[in-house]
């Protein structure tokens, strides 16, 4: 079968033939493999970046963001049946730590753990793939069109997952109503894929929700934000240290830009009692000024929350799939123009290669 892949470290991508998986358990499934989303990271991969082949292997196939169609699965496997749509998780635990052992290799402590497609372990772009069915996640034909932004997804719904579950630690008493975010002000900096997934989620639980990116009032990704009730900034209008004079303070603040130097500037947005979590990750090794002091007494003096978040756990993704279903409800015909590009395996180089001005989300198809 056909699979896209990479020699870690090496620039450069190419089409090759590997033998297609079988079943190896009685748990697993075989998925047909009909898209795979391209993101930030292939690119980076594509281009010499982060990338490690599995174990005694030097190449890697590509691609976690994946959805397909059961085609196959193990005589143990009772909640799944052959036409069933949905994907796999991307990572895969240490097997040693606590989070892993219980199903949160996403706060893995070892730092042991593999992703396909990415660390250690072979990628979905490709015609089939065979996994555990503990790390399937089914999705309903309804979404089928979409089910391939499920893993974008799962990450905006962890960030906000963890971001609630703090926030109602700290002021759960002084609530009336156990969803924070219910008419919170909530600030999305950085409107790609993940940026415009939190935005819809977002909307979903109730917030009052603000984008930021440096893309003309015209262009796609502002028209959904518009289409959500949301409001836009032009970052190249205002300063981001005058956002919370022109605009107001933000309860909740979602980065997902991977700029640090806007990262760092992103804080002085945060209202008293506020939680901003990242999301972006930034290339090291490029020094900066900043005023630390300042940052620091803001922090300790409003009483506010810095969170890091990567990954997602299995019950993020089901919550995934939930955002999706409620987003095909709220706005008919909306969340599907999230995805702007579209190409045939056969054009991974264009599809990897290529970054139109206009592009959201590009996905390969496999069918």
């Amino acid at each position: 079968m056909k699979a896209i892949s990479i020699v870690p470290h090496d620039a450069k991508v190419m089409l090759t033939d590997v033998s297609e998986p079988r079943l190896t358990s009685e748990y697993d499934i075989k998925l047909k493999v009909l898209q795979v989303g391209i993101c930030g990271t292939d690119r980076e991969e594509i281009s010499g970046g982060r990338a490690d082949a599995p174990a005694g292997k030097h190449s890697l196939i590509i691609g976690h963001e994946m959805f397909g169609v059961v085609v196959e699965t193990g005589n143990k496997v009772q909640a799944v049946k052959r036409g069933d749509y949905g994907l796999f998780t991307v990572r895969r635990g240490c097997n040693e730590c606590a989070a892993c052992l219980n199903n949160r290799s996403d706060m893995c402590f070892t730092g042991k753990y593999k992703e396909r497609g990415i660390k250690g372990a072979d990628g979905f772009q490709t015609e089939y793939v065979v996994d555990h069915e503990q790390y399937f996640i089914q999705v309903p034909e309804s979404c089928k069109k979409i089910g391939v932004l499920t893993e974008p997804m799962s990450v905006a719904a962890k960030a906000i997952d963890e971001a609630l579950i703090i926030q109602l630690a700290r002021q759960g008493n002084i609530l009336d109503d156990t969803n924070w975010l219910k008419g919170k002000r909530a600030l999305v900096a950085g409107l790609g894929p993940i940026g415009l997934m939190t935005a819809f989620a977002l909307r979903i639980k109730g917030a009052k929700v603000t984008g930021l990116d440096i893309v003309d009032e015209s262009s796609l990704r502002v028209q959904i934000l518009k289409n959500l009730s949301g409001r836009y900034i032009d970052g190249r209008n205002v300063k981001t240290i005058d956002i919370d004079d022109e605009f107001g303070e933000f309860d909740f603040v979602f980065e997902a830009t991977g700029i640090a130097r806007l990262q760092i500037q992103l804080i002085d947005t945060l209202a008293n009692n506020g939680i901003y979590v990242a999301t972006g990750i930034p290339a090291g090794h490029r020094p900066m000024e900043i005023m630390a002091g300042n940052i620091m007494q803001q922090l300790v003096l409003k009483n506010q929350v810095l969170l890091g978040s990567v990954n997602a756990s299995k019950e993020h993704y089901k919550i995934a799939v939930n955002y999706l279903q409620q987003s095909q409800e709220y706005w008919p015909g909306l969340i599907e123009k999230v995805i702007t590009n579209k190409f045939q395996y056969a054009e991974y180089q264009k599809a990897l290669l290529s970054h139109e001005e206009n592009e959201i989300k590009t996905v390969v198809n496999w069918v």
